[in-house]
Parts: structure tokens; sequence; C-alpha cells
């Protein structure tokens, strides 16, 4: 069964080409790739992210505050109609990030999250994430407000399956067409051959992994997928609107 209930440290960093060859380098010594990767080199994660009419999730995220939380429906890879799929809450206080998620359908979970149609119980339903989820969307009515994609590599530390390190790479958006059923296409967040690495663990990074961060100078950052794309939105309506200001004052002289 696939875990429901994460409690970590995620650290984030961004990292190019050369540094992704040198880092798998050391891993490969104290790491092995997860079951998705032993299948495929890499796999792709699919995401709707869910936000109040006037994105006040992200905006208060963005604030980096104590207490914040985001709702999104997520897929590993592009699914079907009847797939099943993840509905996840993710929550984070004081730097300890909690992730609640239980599976559904894809049409089950459009139903509950845009519709308020709470799915039939199934054993694949985890009840008492269902009644959180439901919770949230009577406080925060949120609706569909992005989809983003991207391509993993992950790797756990042997004998110790909670270090996960992954690597995220053409991190795409788009803000039409939101359903995971229509395809992995958007636009990319970040420079071709830039990587986001994230290291998750709910205990202190080990030595070697300390060591070599130390010795490449690599930095942990904020940085959030929704959060870069929103900055990005918001920037292009300005842009749009100061052209829309620039023609209609040229209009009038």
């Amino acid at each position: 069964m696939a875990i429901e209930v994460f409690n970590r440290y995620e650290h984030k960093y961004l990292i190019n080409e050369r540094e992704m060859g040198k880092i798998l380098e050391v891993m490969d010594e104290h790491m092995q790739l997860d079951e998705h990767c032993r299948r495929h080199s890499q796999y792709i994660i699919t995401n709707i992210y869910y936000d109040t009419p006037d994105h006040s999730l992200i905006r208060e995220s963005l604030s980096h505050p104590t207490y914040k939380e985001k709702l999104r429906l997520r897929s590993y890879g592009v699914p079907e109609t009847d797939s099943k799929v993840f509905v996840e809450i993710k929550k984070k206080f004081n730097g300890m990030v909690n992730k609640r998620r239980t599976i559904m359908k894809l049409g089950e979970a459009y139903d509950f999250l845009e519709n308020g149609i709470r799915p039939q119980p199934a054993e694949y339903m985890n009840s008492q994430v269902m009644n959180e989820i439901e919770y949230f969307l009577a406080f925060h009515k949120p609706v569909p407000k992005v989809y983003i994609a991207y391509d993993r590599i992950a790797y756990f530390e042997n004998g110790n399956d909670d270090l996960r390190i992954s690597f995220d790479s053409k991190i795409r958006s788009r803000r039409d067409d939101l359903r995971l059923e229509a395809g992995d296409n958007g636009t990319l967040l970040l420079p071709e051959g830039t990587w986001l690495m994230e290291i998750k663990t709910s205990f202190a990074k080990p030595a070697w992994l300390c060591d070599m961060l130390t010795e490449m100078n690599i930095f942990k950052m904020h940085f959030s997928k929704y959060g870069t794309e929103y900055i990005r939105f918001v920037k292009e309506i300005k842009a749009h609107n100061e052209t829309l200001r620039a023609v209609k004052q040229k209009q009038e002289v």
C-alpha cells in the first residue's frame, strides 16, 4: 500500500548539469534508485494545484509564514479518467512538512474537489484524510488554478528508506486545460539544464551528504514550484496591462 502520511524536513537546491553529475557520482556509493526509476530512467509527475479564486493560499505561502498549507491532485504519469490518483494536503509548520494523501479514481477526485461530491467509501481510500480534505474544501472553497508537471529521478539511502533525494527537471506549467488526462505539456519554469534537488528526511542529514554539499558549495534555498509559477503569472499580467496602457495612451495622443 502507498504511504499516505509523511512527516519530514524538505531542503531544496537548484543545481546545474555539471553539479548533477558530480552529486550522482557520490550518491552511487550511498543510495539506490527507487522502484519507479528501476523501470524507467525518469518518471513524470503531474499535478493540479487548487487555490482560492484570488490566490490567497499561494500569496500567503510566499510570505514565508510559520504555518502554511496547500491542496493538490497528483498522478504518476498521465492518467486515464478511471486511473487511481492522489489527493494531497501538504502542510508546513516551523520547517517540518506534513503531507497527508488518499487515493481516489480521477473522476471521483474531480467530483470531490470541484463539486463537493464525496465518493462512496472504498478500500483504497483513507477516511481520515478524506475528512480533512472535506474540511479544507469547505473552509477555503478552492478551485483548480494551475497544472504543473516535471520529470523526476529519485533515490533512497541504502538501508535507510527515510532519506530520499529527488531530482526534478523540465518543470513545466499551464493555466488552461486543467485536467491531468490532457497531457503533460506546459511552459518551462526554469532554464533548460536546471535541476531541482530535494533532500527529504525526518532526521539529520548523514555526514557523507553534509560533506558533499559543503565541498561543492551547494546551499539550500526557498523554492516552490507553484510559487515560482505564480510569480511569473503575476509578472506576465503586469506586463500585459502595461502594454495595454501604452497602446491606449498612444491612441489618445
